[in-house]
């Protein structure tokens, strides 16, 4: 089991940034692949960042060149580094684990709302 708890989010005005950081527990995290999904009102969950244990990154298009993904093995934390926010921006962020790749979680965090006004 792992457990993944989610913290950064907060309310920011458009073109800001904010890091947000996902801390994991439990089974050895070192070797999971993380990622970060995002829900926005209305819509379904999608897919933003993610990152496998070797270090390789993976990013939606809506994304790229904005946000970075990162992770720290000794700490079991992973970072998702977001600049240049836009209203579409907004979300709840969730922070996500799995075993095979960064877009097939296994395990999910609680979520992180991130608000970006205009």
């Amino acid at each position: 089991q792992v457990q993944l708890v989610e913290s950064g989010g907060g309310l920011v005005q458009v073109g800001g940034s904010l890091r947000l950081s996902c801390a994991a527990s439990g089974r050895t995290s070192s070797r999971l692949a993380m990622g970060w999904f995002r829900q926005a009102p209305g819509k379904e969950r999608e897919f933003a960042a993610g990152i496998n244990w070797t270090g390789g990154t993976y990013y939606a298009d809506s994304v790229k060149g904005r946000f970075t993904i990162s992770r720290d093995n000794a700490k079991n934390t992973v970072y998702l580094q977001m600049n240049s926010l836009k209203p579409e921006d907004t979300a709840v962020y969730y922070c996500a684990a799995g075993i095979i790749a960064p877009q097939i979680p296994g395990w999910w965090g609680q979520g992180t709302q991130v608000t970006v006004s205009s």
